[in-house]
C-alpha cells in the first residue's frame, strides 16, 4: 500500500486540533521514520511534544517513554531497532545528548566503530564536559585498534572526572595492548587508589607484572583479586600461568582446576591445564578432558594455540584456533606503510625478531645462517626481545649481524616504529605464539613484508603475517589451505643448521651417562610434553621385545620422571630401564648422542632441533609423518639428508621399522654409514646453500611487493 505524506500530515493536524494526541503522534512518527528531514512533520511533532504548554515553549528532549523504550531495546540486544527509532528523534531533538549516546552504543555493539565515534563526537560538541561520551568513545577507539586515540579519550574523561576509576582501568588495558606494561601498571594502580576493591584492575595488573617476569608480585596481585572475588575464574587461570613460570607445575595445575571448577566452560584454563599435565606426563589427567580437545579455541573463546599443538594433529583446527586468537587479541591500528620505493634497494634490510638470541635451540639453528647472509645484497638487523644473557651464543649472534638492537624494555609500538626508522624491508618473527611472544609488534606492521619463521610450527592465522617458510615435504600443495600465510617453499628443508657446531671430543662413558655397558639404547631427547600414550605404548612393547634394551629420555622435571616410571611399570617394564639425561653443555650433549643406537620420534609434535642434533651427531632418527607442521618436521629433515627409509606413515609401520633396526645390526649399521656420508654431502647441513635459497625466497617476496602485487605462494628452486 502506498504512503501519502500529505494525507498523513493533514490527518495528524486534524487529530492534534481535536486533542487526539496519541493518534497524531503515531502519524508524525510514521512520516519521520520514512522521511527524517520532513520539516512539517518535525514541526508538528515538536508542537505535540510541547503539549501546548502555558508559556508556548517547546521541549528540548524526547519523552521519557521514548528513552525507556530505546533503553529496553538496547538491553535486549536489538541494536538495529534502536538505530531505526533513534534517528527521527534526533531530527526532532538535535541537542539531546542521550540520544547520541544510545546511537553510539548501538553502532559500537554492531562493530560500526567509526559511526559510533562520530555519534559520541556529536554529543561532546553539544556538551564539551560530557565525561561518559569521552569514556565510550575511548572504548570504541580501543575496539577499532586506535589505541593512542583511545588513551587520549580516556585522559579527556579524567580531566573532567579525576576519580573515574573505570577510565584509569580502560586506559591501563589500552596501554597494555600497546605493549607499554609499565604505563599499564601505573594506570591500574591509579584505579585501585580510587576503588580499592577493583578486582579486574588487580587481575590485569597481575598479567602485566607477569609479563615483566615479576612473578611474585603477579601472584600477590591475583591473591588480592581472590580476596575480593573468591570465585574469579580468570584470576585462578592467570595465577596458574604465573606458578607455571615459577616452575611449580603441580600448584599451577591446581590453580587451573580451580578456574574450571568455578567456570566449567573456561577453555583457556582447560587447555593450559592439559598442557601442564603433558609436561609432567600425567596422561590420566589428560584423558579425563580428551573429549574437549576438538572443541577448544575454535568458536568464540580463544586459547593459546601453542599449548594444544602436542595434544592433537589437526591442522585445520590449528588454523581456526590461530585465527580466533589473532582476531581477539591483536586489534592494534597498523602504522601506515610508506609508499613503495620507486627504485629497488640494492640491499634488502632484513629484521630478525626473537627472545632467544642466547643459548637456545633457535639460536643454535640460525647462528651460522646469519653469518652466511650475503652482505652485498642484505643488511641484517636483530631485535632482541628477551633477557640479556652474557653467553657465547649471544656474542656469536651479535657478531653475526650488522646491527643488534636490545629492545626488551621498549613497548611493542615503539619497537615497530624503530624497525620503520631502520627501513626494514622484511621482518621475520622467530617466535610466533610460543612463550614470551610479542605478535603486537607485527600487528603494528614493523615492515612491509612480515614472515612467520622457525620458532612457531604452525600458522599464526593473522592478517598481518604475509608468509610462512616451509618446504614441499613440510607443507605439500594440498596442505596450504591449513595456513593463513602464503608459503615460501624452499627446495630441501625449511630448517637452517649450523655446520660449524662443535661436537665435544671429551671422552664419555656409558657409566657416566647412567647407561648400561651393553644392550640397545633407544633415545628420545624431545621435551616431555610431546610424549603421549601412543608413542609410549609402542616404546614399552619394544623394550619388552628387545632384551636388555633401555629408553634414554631427557630429564625435565621430577614429576615427569616419576610418572613415566609408573607408566612403564603399568606396562610390565621395570622402571630402571628408563634412563634420564641431565642437562649438559651443547657440545657435550651432541657428543653423548653417540652412546645411543637409535632416536625414536614423537608423533603430534616431532623432534625439531632435537632431530637435527641427532642427525648431526650421527644418530639415525625414525619418525612417523603426520598432517600438521609440527608433525612433519622430522620427515622434512630426513628427506633433506636422503634418509626417507626412516620415515613411516602409520603407527604399525613405525613400530615394525624400529624393531627391525633394533634386532638387525647389519641394517642399522648400513643406515649409520649412509648417514655419516650424507651428513657432509646432502643439503640438510649445507648452511651456505640453505642461506642462498632463503635469500632467494626473500628476494621473490620483495619483488612481488615492489611490483605492487599481493603476497602469493613462492617456490625456490635449486
Amino acid at each position: 500500500m502506498s504512503f501519502s505524506v500529505d494525507k498523513a500530515l493533514r490527518k495528524a493536524q486534524s487529530h492534534l486540533k481535536a486533542g487526539e494526541l496519541v493518534a497524531a503522534e503515531e502519524l508524525f512518527r510514521q512520516v519521520l521514520f520514512k522521511f527524517p528531514k520532513n520539516q512539517r512533520a518535525i514541526q508538528g511533532y515538536q508542537k505535540l511534544q510541547a503539549g501546548i504548554t502555558s508559556n508556548g515553549s517547546l521541549n528540548t528532549g524526547p519523552r521519557q517513554e521514548d528513552i525507556d523504550e530505546l533503553t529496553s531495546l538496547y538491553n535486549l540486544g536489538r541494536f538495529e531497532e534502536v538505530l531505526s527509532k533513534v534517528k527521527p528523534l534526533i531530527g526532532l531533538f538535535p541537542k539531546a545528548i542521550l540520544l547520541f549516546t544510545l546511537q553510539g552504543a548501538s553502532n559500537a555493539a554492531l562493530q560500526k566503530f567509526d559511526t559510533a565515534i562520530d555519534n559520541y563526537k556529536h554529543a561532546i560538541n553539544i556538551k564539551p564536559d560530557y565525561v561518559e561520551a569521552y569514556f565510550n568513545m575511548g572504548i570504541a577507539l580501543q575496539n577499532k585498534g586506535d589505541l593512542d586515540a583511545a588513551i587520549d579519550s580516556y585522559k579527556q574523561a579524567l580531566k573532567i572526572k579525576p576519580d573515574y576509576a573505570d577510565a584509569y582501568y580502560n586506559m591501563g588495558v589500552a596501554m597494555h595492548d600497546k605493549g607499554d606494561r609499565d604505563a599499564a601498571i601505573d594506570s591500574y594502580k591509579q584505579a585501585l587508589k580510587i576503588k580499592p576493591d577493583y578486582a579486574e584492575a588487580y587481575c590485569n595488573m597481575g598479567v602485566a607484572l607477569q609479563e615483566k617476569s615479576d612473578l611474585d608480585a603477579a601472584i600477590d596481585s591475583y591473591k588480592q583479586v581472590l580476596k575480593i572475588k573468591p570465585d574469579y575464574a580468570e584470576a585462578y587461570c592467570n595465577m596458574g600461568a604465573a606458578l607455571k613460570d615459577k616452575g611449580d607445575v603441580e600448584a599451577a595445575i591446581d590453580s587451573y582446576n580451580q578456574a574450571i571448577n568455578f567456570e566449567p566452560e573456561y577453555q583457556l584454563a582447560r587447555t593450559q591445564k592439559m598442557h601442564q599435565q603433558a609436561s609432567i606426563c600425567d596422561w590420566t589427567g589428560i584423558q579425563e578432558d580428551r573429549g574437549y580437545i576438538s572443541e577448544l579455541g575454535i568458536s568464540t573463546q580463544d586459547i593459546d594455540p601453542f599449548a594444544i599443538l602436542s595434544l592433537e594433529d589437526a591442522p585445520r583446527r590449528h588454523r581456526l584456533r590461530s585465527e580466533l586468537y589473532a582476531k581477539n587479541n591483536f586489534k592494534q591500528k597498523p602504522i601506515p606503510l610508506p609508499s613503495r620505493p620507486k627504485t629497488k634497494p640494492s640491499r634488502l634490510r632484513i629484521g630478525y625478531f626473537s627472545v632467544d638470541f642466547h643459548e637456545h635451540p633457535v639460536a643454535y639453528l640460525i647462528a651460522q645462517m646469519l653469518e652466511q647472509h650475503d652482505r652485498g645484497r642484505f643488511e641484517i638487523h636483530a631485535y632482541s626481545l628477551g633477557p640479556e644473557k652474557n653467553d657465547k651464543m649471544r656474542h656469536k649472534i651479535v657478531s653475526a649481524v650488522d646491527i643488534f638492537n636490545d629492545v626488551r624494555t621498549m613497548n611493542d609500538r615503539d619497537i615497530a616504529l624503530l624497525a620503520r626508522q631502520d627501513n626494514i624491508d622484511i621482518a621475520i618473527d622467530l617466535i610466533g605464539y610460543t612463550a614470551t611472544s610479542r605478535p603486537s609488534i607485527f600487528a603494528y606492521r614493523a615492515a612491509p613484508i612480515q614472515i612467520n619463521y622457525l620458532g612457531y610450527p604452525s600458522t599464526m592465522g593473522a592478517e598481518f603475517i604475509d608468509y610462512i617458510i616451509g618446504d614441499q615435504n613440510l607443507i605439500p600443495d594440498s596442505f596450504e589451505e591449513y595456513y593463513s600465510e602464503k608459503v615460501i617453499i624452499l627446495p630441501n628443508s625449511y630448517q637452517p643448521n649450523d655446520n660449524t657446531r662443535m661436537i665435544s671430543g671429551h671422552s664419555m662413558t656409558k657409566f657416566e651417562m647412567g647407561l648400561p655397558e651393553s644392550g640397545f639404547v633407544f633415545c628420545c631427547f624431545n621435551n616431555n610434553f610431546k610424549i603421549s600414550t601412543s608413542e609410549f605404548d609402542i616404546w614399552m612393547r619394544l623394550l619388552l621385545k628387545v632384551e636388555g634394551s633401555v629408553l634414554w629420555l631427557l630429564k625435565s622435571n621430577n614429576l615427569a620422571e616419576k610418572n613415566l616410571q609408573l607408566e612403564a611399570e603399568k606396562r610390565g617394564v621395570s622402571s630402571d630401564r628408563l634412563i634420564f639425561a641431565e642437562k649438559i653443555p651443547q657440545s657435550e650433549h651432541l657428543a653423548r648422542h653417540r652412546m645411543a643406537d637409535l632416536f625414536i620420534d614423537t608423533f603430534n609434535y616431532n623432534a625439531h632441533t632435537t632431530a637435527s642434533d641427532a642427525l648431526w651427531a650421527g644418530l639415525p632418527v625414525v619418525t612417523k609423518l603426520g598432517q600438521g607442521f609440527a608433525a612433519r618436521v622430522a620427515g622434512s629433515l630426513l628427506t633433506a639428508i636422503d634418509l626417507t627409509e626412516l620415515i613411516t606413515e602409520t603407527e604399525p609401520e613405525y613400530e615394525a621399522l624400529i624393531l627391525d633396526l633394533a634386532t638387525n645390526p647389519q641394517r642399522l649399521d648400513a643406515i649409520k654409514q649412509k648417514l655419516a656420508a650424507n651428513r657432509v654431502s646432502k643439503p640438510l647441513f649445507n648452511t651456505e646453500l640453505f642461506t642462498k635459497h632463503l635469500e632467494d625466497g626473500y628476494q621473490q617476496a620483495y619483488q612481488r611487493y615492489f611490483d605492487g602485487l599481493e603476497p602469493d605462494a613462492i617456490a625456490v628452486y635449486d
